[in-house]
């Protein structure tokens, strides 16, 4: 079973940084696929970022990009989310997400692709 459970989220200043960590208490971690996706007041949730069960491949979308980055340990059963040089509209609750499926080679950006979801971390970042 896939447990997902995020941490790390908090108020920042513009221009800070914040670590997010989202673990599995299940026994697959190094089988799936792992997503970070946010959602701010009012809007659809998006994708953020993504890395292969293997952690050898990444994709992250041009808003973060350069500004983000995502990474797993398997041995930690855990992905991260390092954000830097955050911004006011960074502002979301943030989701870690995973994606079983042995078929797909490459990650993916789509939330339907994703069947387990953690509960969220909030991020607010101040002007």
């Amino acid at each position: 079973q896939v447990q997902l459970v995020e941490s790390g989220g908090g108020l920042v200043q513009a221009g800070g940084s914040l670590r997010l960590s989202c673990a599995d208490s299940g026994r697959t971690f190094s089988a799936l696929h792992m997503g970070w996706f946010r959602q701010a007041p009012g809007k659809e949730r998006e994708f953020v970022a993504a890395i292969l069960r293997s952690g050898g491949g990444t994709e992250h979308a041009d808003f973060v990009k350069g500004r983000f980055t995502i990474s797993r340990d398997n041995a930690k059963n855990t992905v991260y989310l390092q954000m830097n040089s955050l911004k006011p509209d960074d502002t979301a609750v943030y989701y870690c997400a995973a994606d079983p499926s042995i078929f797909r080679p490459r990650v993916s950006v789509r939330l339907d692709d994703y069947r387990y979801w953690g509960q969220g971390t909030q991020v607010t970042v101040s002007a």
